[in-house]
């Protein structure tokens, strides 16, 4: 007879989660379109003065040629970075976004109440342990078979069987710390990029105003307030990309970190029932409250037979 839970195709909450936190993590990838306008030339020009002479066409032509283009000017969020330099300060952010992505999704799956805690094996497993249906050859063998996080750490107390509750719940806490330790693996990740993300985009923001300022000092930008905001703007998306990812990494840390602390709960539920079912002294409890229903049918039989 195997328990193993094969669960219900059905799609977790924790799924739309991972969805929503994606798209989000992913918006900071190249492509957005900001609105700059459309970049057409300007048609019309300033009135000449009445005195000024009119312009040739080859005039015309010429002062075109020194305007700078509207339309060349960068429209995208890759084409902004790439022209200011932040490239090599958006690439750690941009790979922070995918593996903080992927750990989530990883842990979104892994944290479901049906994987780590199967409703049919538990409810069957208490049932045959309450009606003394079980062995403890026979118990340990289907929690090794089931291979949940709760059958594991029933798999430890029924290794001492008829052991003092002391022992049994000892040998639980031993097996279920190391269930708590693999349940919280990899939310150091999502921590981790939570806190590390927006120091990258301050870091390129530092460098960026540093390099703007550089060109005041320069000349460079001396009497161009276009220029210099534009290179100030570009500085700034390092910060904004940076909180784009530690925000929603830090918000799916602190919702996986309170599932894992809700499945521990239940499980230390759980498995002070096996404690009360396996100890010596609720074994000894049982068989005294059975004692007097054994006799009376003993005489019972004896009253027949006479």
């Amino acid at each position: 007879m195997s328990w193993k839970y094969i669960a219900p195709l059905r799609l977790p909450r924790g799924h739309f989660v991972a969805i929503i936190v994606g798209c989000w993590l992913l918006a900071i990838i190249p492509g957005v379109t900001f609105a700059q306008g459309t970049g057409e030339p300007a048609t019309e020009t300033e009135p000449a003065p009445a005195t000024a002479p009119a312009q040739a066409p080859g005039d015309d032509a010429a002062n075109e040629a020194s305007t700078p283009d509207a339309a060349a000017r960068p429209a995208t969020l890759f084409e902004k970075l790439t022209a200011g330099n932040m490239t090599w300060f958006m690439l750690p952010i941009v790979i922070a976004s995918i593996i903080a992505t992927w750990f989530s999704i990883e842990r979104l799956m892994v944290l479901r109440r049906r994987t780590v805690i199967p409703y049919a094996f538990v409810t069957r497993f208490l049932e045959h342990l309450e009606q003394d249906r079980l062995d403890p050859q026979l118990a340990v063998k289907l929690c090794e078979e089931n291979g949940s996080p709760i059958a594991q750490v029933f798999a430890h107390g029924v290794r001492k069987w008829g052991k003092p509750s002391v022992e049994i719940e000892q040998a639980i806490i031993d097996g279920g710390e190391r269930q708590v330790s693999n349940l919280r693996r990899h939310l150091r990740v999502l921590n981790g990029v939570a806190t590390v993300a927006p120091l990258l985009g301050l870091l390129g923001t530092v460098v960026g105003m540093i390099m703007a300022f550089d060109q005041i000092a320069g000349g460079t930008a001396m009497g161009k307030a276009e220029q210099l905001a534009g290179g100030i703007g570009v500085a700034l998306l390092t910060t904004a990309g940076g909180l784009t990812v530690a925000i929603p990494s830090l918000i799916l840390y602190m919702y996986l970190s309170g599932r894992v602390d809700i499945l521990v709960m239940e499980m230390d539920a759980l498995a002070q029932k096996v404690v009360g079912l396996i100890s010596a002294e609720s074994i000894a409890e049982r068989r005294e409250n059975d004692r007097p229903s054994r006799k009376k049918a003993k005489d019972k039989v004896t009253a027949e037979s006479a």
